[in-house]
């Protein structure tokens, strides 16, 4: 009777540990770097032999169980390798971040356009034609702005009432009946709406905080404001956590910008010195 009891706790341990090992998930995450260029990223599972590319803010699903490698890789960043482990599995978005690969290339001198290095005597022969774009053609919706992907997600998740009147007859007669928008009732019931205004949200404030970091060089930063180079993306973190951050990076104002930096930067400097008593 001992030995049966036995026998069928280790048959059930076994059976326990492949359902583990085939258990599968749908794994959600980004991908990140410091030049924000994570379009396109190849996401690979060696395992199953799946794979997926990430949106032009870095997003990506993909179906994975306990054990199996997933691989990112890019011409521009080096190929980085995760071991799905429960940690992973029970994320609710992974993160991953990527190093740029460098390339170096033996100098190269080019001379279009029989270029002589005389800056005023090659801008005299140059003949460069007018700048063409939609706007300067003329042409309708020059000035819509562009949806990110995510953006068309939700519309088409999101789009429409939640009821409306419509016509169940295919004759010209109008008959009128309710219509439901299930689509919207079921992104909503499953989360999906939720899941991605959140996305979109999160895109914007990634778009926000690129455009504040772009405002001015590094150097400048570097030398007035006296951030550390390598430490650039910690201080635009922390600008990022002030309440009023997103008020005035909407503003596209140059000097405002510059006055929140400035602001920002001493609060930065202060932290640090009392992080650095205390420890």
């Amino acid at each position: 009777m001992t030995r049966f009891i036995f026998l069928l706790l280790v048959l059930c341990f076994a059976v326990s540990s492949i359902n583990a090992q085939e258990f599968a998930k749908q794994i959600e995450g980004r991908v990140f770097s410091k030049d924000g260029d994570v379009a396109a990223v190849h996401v690979s599972n060696i395992s199953t032999r799946r794979g997926t590319i990430t949106d032009v803010s870095g997003y990506f699903e993909i179906t994975a169980r306990l054990n199996d490698t997933l691989v990112f890789s890019a011409v521009q960043y080096e190929r980085v390798e995760l071991m799905v482990t429960w940690e992973i599995l029970e994320k609710s978005l992974l993160q991953v971040p990527l190093k740029q690969s460098l390339t170096y290339l033996d100098e190269v001198v080019v001379m279009p356009y029989n270029l002589t290095g005389d800056l005023n005597r090659d801008m005299g022969n140059m003949k460069v034609g007018p700048v063409v774009t939609a706007s300067t053609l003329g042409l309708p919706n020059a000035y819509v702005k562009v949806k990110t992907q995510n953006e068309r997600k939700l519309f088409e998740a999101d789009n429409g009432p939640w009821v409306y009147l419509g016509n169940y007859s295919l004759d010209t007669t109008f008959n009128p009946m309710i219509m439901v928008n299930f689509n919207k009732i079921l992104n909503s019931i499953t989360g999906r709406t939720k899941k991605l205004k959140k996305y979109v949200a999160i895109d914007k404030e990634i778009a926000l905080l690129r455009n504040v970091k772009r405002s001015f060089p590094d150097s400048v930063y570097v030398q007035e404001l006296k951030i550390p180079k390598e430490g650039l993306d910690e201080f635009f973190y922390f600008c990022e956590a002030d309440s009023t951050f997103t008020t005035v990076a909407e503003t596209g104002n140059e000097l405002v910008v510059w006055e929140f930096l400035q602001g920002k930067s001493e609060e930065y400097h202060l932290n640090n010195k009392l992080k650095t008593q205390a420890e």
